[in-house]
């Protein structure tokens, strides 16, 4: 199965790796300053960053993706993030140093003399230990926020701004600019929305509704209508059952997904909690007991890098695709 993924990934990011011959970044690129828009704020890079540290898995593929293993001093994740020994990346991952198996913090930015942190709301930028875009300012160190991330102003909290996919080719877009590497960019981009429009013409007539099922026990963590998992399911042919949730990754209540009713589960695998106990849970959980996808167990993994914003989406579109095909 790891060797039918890798192949899979492989086919997807054939810009990016598997021995093609790729546009790169030079360290003695001109240092004319950048100005992008992050987030719907104008952000000005002085200089072309050459000390990059990133946090989880999503975000440093992204680097990966784009040939930047260079320009980067190191990535912050946890161990459990799934395989990443078989991707097109595996390179990236043995070159760039592990900073930190927990949250990324100012230490590990400033012990190896960071110039960029690029993270996300929850993907490493947290009010309560105040690593924060302001706070790395203060220290002289620029920040990149992930899109998927942004925060929308709706609460205090809540996040996304654009359709997932419009946020992954934003930064991809927007990296390639800061980097100097628009071309690699642009073909990575074009071969993904080509990947994504060959599963979505082949998409069933009657969509399947589906349920995201993150994490947890008393009120399930899932994915609005902003997050990856979103237009994931919609590309494959499915219906996300939380789509009118304006948010992107969010906890709502087991009565809101029983009243959905939603055909399949697709269950985020990675933490503590394996993707089989998780089923397990979702099987026996009393008040699912009349939920479609839990009578006919329809219930399909995915990685969790697959769905975060990451150059992994296209892929999970595709093997999510060919399941729901199967949905009678």
């Amino acid at each position: 199965m790891r060797r039918l993924l890798a192949a899979a990934l492989c086919l997807a990011a054939t810009a990016t790796g598997c021995g093609a011959s790729v546009e790169t970044a030079s360290k003695g690129a001109e240092s004319s300053s950048v100005t992008l828009t992050n987030c719907g704020r104008k952000v000005t890079f002085d200089k072309v960053p050459e000390r990059v540290v990133t946090n989880d898995v999503g975000i440093t593929e992204l680097m990966f993706a784009l040939g930047l293993e260079d320009r980067m001093a190191g990535f912050a994740m946890p161990d459990d993030k799934g395989d990443l020994g078989g991707v097109p990346w595996k390179d990236g991952y043995d070159k760039v140093k592990w900073l930190s198996k927990d949250q990324l913090t100012k230490e590990n930015v400033l012990d190896v003399r960071g110039d960029l942190v690029f993270a996300g709301w929850n993907y490493g930028f947290r009010e309560d230990a105040g690593f924060t875009p302001d706070a790395l300012k203060k220290l002289g160190i620029p920040s990149y926020i992930l899109t998927e991330s942004c925060r929308n102003g709706r609460t205090k909290t809540s996040r996304g701004i654009m359709p997932p996919l419009q946020a992954l080719y934003t930064d991809l877009t927007n990296l390639g600019k800061l980097f100097g590497v628009e071309k690699r960019a642009a073909t990575l981009i074009s071969g993904f929305k080509k990947e994504v429009a060959a599963v979505h013409a082949e998409a069933p007539a009657q969509k399947p509704t589906v349920f995201l099922y993150d994490s947890g026990q008393d009120q399930p963590f899932t994915s609005g209508r902003y997050a990856a998992p979103d237009q994931i399911i919609s590309e494959a042919g499915g219906v996300n059952v939380m789509h009118d949730v304006p948010d992107s990754w969010t906890t709502v209540g087991w009565e809101s997904v029983v009243e959905r009713n939603p055909d399949v589960i697709v269950i985020c695998d990675y933490g503590d909690v394996s993707a089989e106990q998780k089923k397990k849970f979702l099987l026996s959980y009393a008040p699912l007991r009349n939920v479609s996808a839990v009578k006919h167990k329809r219930i399909f993994t995915l990685d969790y890098v697959d769905l975060v914003e990451s150059p992994r989406n296209p892929s999970a579109i595709a093997r999510l695709g060919a399941y729901l095909r199967t949905v009678g």
